[in-house]
């Protein structure tokens, strides 16, 4: 079993940054992180959890549209830990952030193998 720890977030002002955390424990967590795909998912309240960005074991990254150029994603498998450095967010970056991780290349909601345990992030205007 493989667990995802989180550590992060908090709130900040428009144009600020903020960086987010995830590290992997559990008795099988190396060998697991360092072949999954691994991503950031964020909800708002009332909307549905969507992918913003996602890495694989290669280092190829995503991001969806909304966040390039602002939010980066970063992994270090020698330390089991996945990153998201956020900067210049907008109100509209606030919500419940968490880290995934993937067995499946293509990572979606639907084929999310672990969850962190989430961290908030709220970004005022």
């Amino acid at each position: 079993q493989v667990q995802l720890v989180q550590s992060g977030g908090g709130s900040v002002q428009a144009g600020g940054s903020l960086n987010l955390s995830c590290t992997a424990s559990g008795r099988t967590s190396g060998r697991t992180f360092s072949r999954s795909t691994m991503g950031w998912f964020r909800q708002a309240p009332g909307k549905e959890r969507e992918l913003v960005a996602r890495i694989g074991s290669g280092g190829y990254s995503w991001y969806v549209d909304s966040v390039k150029g602002r939010l980066t994603i970063s992994r270090d498998n020698a330390k089991n830990t996945v990153y998201l450095l956020m900067s210049n967010l907008k109100p509209e970056d606030t919500a419940a952030y968490y880290c995934a991780a993937s067995e499946t290349m293509i990572m979606s909601r639907w084929n999310v193998n672990y969850w962190g345990q989430g961290t908030q992030v709220t970004v005022s205007s």
